[in-house]
């Protein structure tokens, strides 16, 4: 018996150890290709009509100033869609007053209406893609929440004309407003899942900043693929993936994303993204599981053995010692390798991350700890609760909407011209809001 649970314990700590090793390589490979991506920002000069789709709900943090930076791309031949639910929406307001403000850019402003059927955010972009001006080349989609930087539109789309590229995505680093601990665990968990980007790799579209080509779009019926279903953007990577089209990782197009909330915030995000995943990318989270759990479960149990034989003074305390400390040592130096990438997408926000930075590198057995719980936590239950509605995902990614905590009601019809009839909005009628 005890040869039993020492083989069990050789291969358990064994399989951490070289998954370890393998996750430090795959950070740095995602340095070493950022670092030669970042090389090129300037040489791409793509051309073509683009058209950038900002669904918004409610006030995000730095809200103005995330969408006052959709104005300012170094990018002349595009124009922006913003969606909203309804002239209800905090949102709304400051949108209209932006694009009075803004007067270089192309912009209107679309009201959508209550999703039915599917998520509010899909509803909005299935809304905004129904009657697409025949001159728009591109569609690049960017959330509330995040802040590109000036060359972001240009580079994401440069190498969408590249042969089997059907989309380009990049990713969000989060910047805590606040140094809670909250912000500081979803802030070093983030950070875990962007070094699973790479360039070979089967990467996900991350619904925050991605483009693809109009052509594509419309030829995957990607559109038609949204209804009735909750997310935006792991439906697209599904859809790429069964036509055989590969996502382009961009890592020159990171966006800056503010960061604030508390504990149950933190607890019901992490929750939500993973019971998303569940349902949409089974196998994806599934592997995350395997590897998560063997991960926390090949820590713990050697720092537990650990002090166990401290405590009754058993000779060969020092191997689970040893496996601990390689473990826990492998784990900073990924963490440290990917920090790094702050002082190359980010060096504006080296001294604000600092004490972000530090946590992810020397709090990794309670990241790992909160994470694996949050994994834990998604295998039951269908329910989420998004932006003030309660979903249920059901059997093959089928959303019901169970009930509106926003209780906003819905406008007459799907456009509406926030300059001209802000409190009507128009029956049947595609105006722009500013030509």
């Amino acid at each position: 018996m005890v040869a039993f649970w020492l083989i069990g314990y050789l291969i358990l700590s064994g399989s951490a150890v070289t998954l370890a090793v393998l996750l430090v390589a795959q950070a740095w490979e995602h340095r070493r290709y950022t670092r030669s991506r970042l090389r090129w920002v300037d040489e791409y000069h793509p051309s073509g009509r683009v058209m950038v789709l900002a669904p918004c709900k409610d006030i995000d943090v730095s809200l103005e100033e995330n969408l006052r930076r959709l104005f300012d791309q170094d990018y002349d031949d595009y124009e922006i869609t913003f969606i909203v639910q309804s002239i209800s929406d905090p949102a709304y307001d400051l949108i209209s007053r932006l694009m009075a403000e803004e007067t270089g850019v192309r912009s209107r402003l679309v009201v959508s209406g209550r999703a039915e059927d599917c998520g509010q955010k899909v509803h909005n972009l299935r809304v905004a893609t129904t009657r697409l001006p025949q001159e728009v080349k591109y569609l690049v989609f960017v959330d509330s929440d995040a802040q590109p930087r000036r060359d972001w539109l240009r580079v994401l789309i440069a190498r969408l004309d590249r042969k089997g590229i059907g989309a380009a995505t990049s990713y969000r680093w989060f910047v805590p407003s606040r140094p809670t601990l909250a912000n500081h665990l979803l802030y070093s968990i983030n950070c875990g899942v962007t070094m699973l980007f790479g360039a070979a790799g089967p990467n996900l579209v991350w619904g925050g900043s991605w483009a693809i080509r109009r052509r594509v779009f419309e030829s995957i019926g990607l559109r038609q693929e949204w209804k009735g279903t909750l997310s935006d953007d792991l439906v697209a990577s599904r859809v790429l993936r069964r036509h055989r089209l590969h996502v382009d990782f961009e890592p020159a197009c990171m966006v800056a994303s503010p960061l604030d909330g508390g504990r149950l915030q933190a607890c019901s995000f992490l929750r939500r993204q993973y019971v998303i995943g569940r349902s949409y990318i089974r196998n994806w989270w599934a592997i995350a599981l395997l590897i998560v759990t063997l991960s926390n479960l090949a820590l713990w149990v050697n720092l537990a053995a650990a002090a166990c034989c401290l405590a009754t003074g058993t000779a060969w305390g020092w191997l689970p010692a040893g496996v601990s400390a390689v473990l826990y040592g492998l784990n900073a130096f990924r963490a440290w390798v990917r920090q790094d990438l702050i002082r190359l997408c980010f060096p504006r926000l080296q001294n604000s991350l600092r004490a972000a930075r530090r946590f992810d590198i020397w709090a990794g057995p309670l990241v790992g700890l909160v994470n694996w719980i949050g994994l834990i936590g998604s295998i039951l239950g269908r329910r989420i609760n998004w932006r003030g509605i309660v979903y249920r995902l059901c059997s093959g990614g089928r959303t019901e909407i169970v009930r509106r905590l926003d209780d906003i009601p819905p406008p007459a019809s799907e456009w509406a011209d926030s300059q001209e009839t802000p409190a009507s909005p128009c029956s049947g009628d595609d105006r722009l809001v500013r030509l």
